[in-house]
């Protein structure tokens, strides 16, 4: 392997052409790993997964970071839109899965919106998650007999690989079979860092690959467990932090000392301590007038400034801090001041093309649609749901929309008039305008629908809302037996004041 590596190091040098292959004085000190990123994990995954929740739980730009990506990629929930065509049977079902999304989490602490958000939060710190599927019993009163339980990274232990006694292959916990298809998970019955669960420490227990979902975001092919998103800021998150402690202690100190006294006769100091275990000092209040004994000499501290480049080393270090998070430096920082609104407005693009990126091939696709699926199949099993032939088509029952939180509009007027000219000239549809809003185009026409019938029984302008129209007719509602003409004539008769007065 040495003479090969030799040779290929002479080879490049005599033909050169990629720079960054060569082993020249500049990149004689570059040498890379050429492990594959399973070897890496296994090797630093807990590290890396150790300090990054420290970091999270201790350094205030750290957790921006988190809070930020969850609140982006997850917000109130992704939510899907049934796309059956039945419109009762379609209500129906929206209105059985919404019930159920309260009673998701088997810890009863929040609701399956709520576990999306801890997945993304998850999946930041740690690269990954898990989710075990947990079928319940009729008589446990839950609206779909389903929970689902979130299982942190370090309940699947990276040293666990090896050959199963049914002589399938275990790698970092995962169970494979003789194709490669992943078909258990062999998880630890307690979590190897708490010391408060009375279960027995290092039992593993095997659990099949259908009951759980595993949450990934991969880097590269053939990876089998996540690296956390914090990883490549690690090192500069905790030195900066470092730096700025030891900075403030620096100021903290250089202004505990308000002067300094010289004087030539040592053992005969300015003032007697007040506390024999205490130092020698002078007490300073306002207006104070001090004798000074002749040779002495006061001088007045002058705690050093930070200096001027210590602002503009904070913004680059946090600048390469937020390049290596993908999250945009005012959400990193909650700096809102630095960057005009155009060069924001492009950050923020950019920044939503990722999430919209990880909303639909992560969660959406690893975590959304398994959920769906075992909770319909559930629903149908437990006589909860009615859906006609489910077996048979099932796949098209199971179609849906996951329509993320809408974005909210950097410049609200400018931003819909640009939506008004798309969909006047044909560009794009009010459904799928309004289901980037995150709503169901059908439930909105519904909706518009009834408004529109119930200011047309009062008499009003939807354009308006709560004006008269003018020269419209209120529909008399029945029982009410307040004489309608005045109300009408009065309304037409508006327009003509209005001319007159004019």
């Amino acid at each position: 392997m040495s003479g090969s590596s030799n040779w290929r190091q002479r080879l490049g040098a005599f033909i050169g052409g990629f720079d960054a292959g060569q082993h020249h004085r500049r990149l004689r000190g570059f040498r890379a790993t050429r492990a594959h990123v399973n070897a890496l994990i296994a090797a630093s995954g807990p590290d890396i997964t150790a300090r990054a929740r420290w970091l999270v739980r201790n350094n205030g730009y750290a957790v921006n970071a988190v809070e930020s990506w969850a609140a982006n990629t997850v917000g109130d929930g992704i939510k899907p839109i049934s796309k059956i065509a039945d419109a009762a049977l379609k209500e129906e079902l929206q209105r059985l899965w919404l019930t159920w999304t309260d009673e998701a989490d088997a810890e009863g602490l929040t609701d399956f919106y709520g576990l999306q958000r801890r997945a993304a939060r998850e999946v930041f710190i740690a690269g990954e998650v898990f989710f075990r599927i947990r079928p319940r019993r009729a008589s446990d009163g839950l609206t779909v007999p389903l929970q689902l339980q979130m299982l942190p990274a370090e309940m699947l232990p990276l040293e666990q690989t090896g050959v199963a006694a049914n002589g399938n292959t275990i790698r970092q916990g995962i169970e494979f079979d003789r194709i490669g298809r992943r078909v258990a998970y062999h998880f630890l019955r307690r979590h190897p860092g708490d010391s408060t669960d009375p279960g027995l420490s290092g039992e593993v227990v095997r659990l099949p690959a259908a009951e759980i979902i595993h949450v990934i975001d991969p880097v590269e092919g053939g990876q089998l467990r996540g690296v956390s998103k914090l990883a490549p800021a690690i090192v500069k998150l905790f030195l900066l932090d470092q730096y700025d402690d030891a900075e403030l202690d620096r100021k903290k100190v250089a202004a505990m000392y308000a002067m300094f006294v010289t004087s030539p006769a040592p053992e005969n100091p300015l003032a007697p301590p007040d506390d024999e275990d205490g130092p020698a000092g002078v007490e300073i209040s306002p207006g104070q007038i001090v004798r000074l004994d002749p040779g002495e000499d006061v001088t007045v501290g002058q705690p050093a400034d930070s200096g001027g480049t210590y602002e503009l080393f904070q913004y680059r270090t946090l600048l390469q801090i937020s390049a290596a998070l993908g999250i945009p430096y005012p959400y990193l920082a909650n700096d809102m001041v630095k960057g005009n609104f155009s060069n924001s407005r492009l950050a923020l693009i950019e920044f939503r093309r990722r999430v919209s990126a990880w909303q639909h091939s992560v969660m959406v696709y690893q975590l959304c649609r398994p959920v769906y699926g075992r909770w319909m199949d559930a629903a149908v099993l437990s006589g909860a749901l009615s859906l006609p032939r489910y077996e048979a088509n099932r796949s098209r029952l199971l179609t849906a929309d996951w329509l993320p939180t809408k974005w909210d509009w950097v410049d609200p007027l400018k931003d819909a008039n640009a939506e008004i000219a798309q969909i006047e000239a044909g560009l794009k549809s009010r459904t799928q305008a309004i289901a980037e809003r995150g709503y169901d185009a059908e439930q909105v026409d519904r909706e518009i629908a009834a408004e529109r019938d119930r200011e047309r029984v009062l008499g009003l302008d939807f354009r308006r809302p709560g004006s008269p129209a003018p020269g419209v007719q209120a529909v008399p509602v029945q029982g009410d037996d307040t004489d309608q003409t005045d109300e009408t004539e009065v309304a037409e008769d508006r327009p003509r004041e209005a001319e007159d007065q004019s």
